[in-house]
């Protein structure tokens, strides 16, 4: 019965995706939030591969949850609603990282259904009070009216009672301003989780920029950040570039870890597979094909 197919209006529904709300209607389930309340932490994937069969093989492959890349991934925003497509038949929340802190990207990339929005260099108080607004209806902000995928997703009298309490608000905090803000940006009210950029944050430090950091200054900044954001009940979020360091940040105590993206675990298993490839063939002349005469008898004869 878990895995049972649902049908809402003329889209299919796993059934792990959908939960009943209090009138008894089939309603998203946003994952992210149940893993959180359960004390675990949340596994992300990433998509910067514009392609629905790219996120469908992603969502098949064990993963809390989904962000489409709208900022450096070279997705576009009909490539992300292919993505979420592809996604919805699997227990799987799918979120987008938008390209900046503006209402119009904010909200369309809501209306497509995404149940959290990462957004990127909020290094201010009055930034991250923008970014919750863009995100949010009234009263709560100033989120236009049109949720024309999301609604969808349940009762299209629904959504907007629920979607200010459904949606993740998650801000990138990745510069030395941020973290100087760092109190005063955690203290405004309807912040789920942060979101550590590793590469801009050692960047803003004059380091060299990359994801799996080492250093004791970012590794004592991830601590601060770590206690301020369990101080708050809000969760403490990473992008990681290996498996390995994903283990260790969730170990230190981050609670939302992406691991690696689409594009990269492409990239470095095909790098893994040519180099194994390469290796095991002839030694003396690696990856050449040696002459018919020589060459030996499929039959062994």
């Amino acid at each position: 019965m878990h895995n049972a197919i649902i049908k809402r209006g003329n889209r299919c529904y796993s059934r792990s995706t959908l939960k009943r709300d209090r009138r008894g209607r089939w309603t998203l389930a946003n994952k992210v939030k149940e893993i959180w309340a359960s004390g675990k932490a949340v596994l992300n994937g990433w998509l910067a591969i514009p392609s629905g069969f790219s996120a469908e093989m992603m969502a098949r492959s064990g993963f809390d949850s989904i962000t489409v890349d709208l900022q450096h991934g070279v997705q576009d925003y009909l490539s992300m609603v292919q993505c979420f497509q592809a996604i919805q038949a699997h227990p799987v929340t799918p979120m987008a990282r938008v390209p900046w802190n503006e209402p119009g990207i904010i909200g369309k990339v809501l209306d497509a259904g995404a149940y959290g929005v990462i957004c990127p260099m909020i290094n201010t108080r009055a930034e991250a009070e923008n970014f919750i607004s863009f995100c949010k209806y009234p009263p709560r902000g100033t989120r236009s009216n049109g949720p024309v995928r999301a609604a969808l997703y349940g009762e299209v009298s629904g959504y907007q009672r629920t979607a200010n309490e459904e949606t993740l608000c998650i801000p990138m905090l990745e510069t030395r301003t941020a973290i100087a803000n760092m109190e005063e940006i955690l203290d405004v009210d309807g912040i789920a989780g942060i979101y550590v950029g590793p590469s801009d944050l050692g960047f803003s430090y004059g380091l060299t920029p990359k994801l799996d950091r080492d250093e004791p200054e970012m590794l004592k900044i991830y601590d601060q950040l770590i206690k301020a954001c369990d101080k708050r009940k809000i969760y403490p979020g990473i992008h990681t570039g290996s498996i390995a360091y994903a283990t260790r940040a969730i170990s230190m105590g981050f609670r939302l870890v992406t691991v690696m993206s689409d594009a990269t675990i492409l990239a470095e298993f095909a790098r893994s597979a040519t180099a194994s490839a390469r290796s095991s063939s002839t030694r003396n002349a690696p990856w050449i094909v040696p002459p018919l005469s020589q060459r030996a008898s499929p039959s062994g004869a």
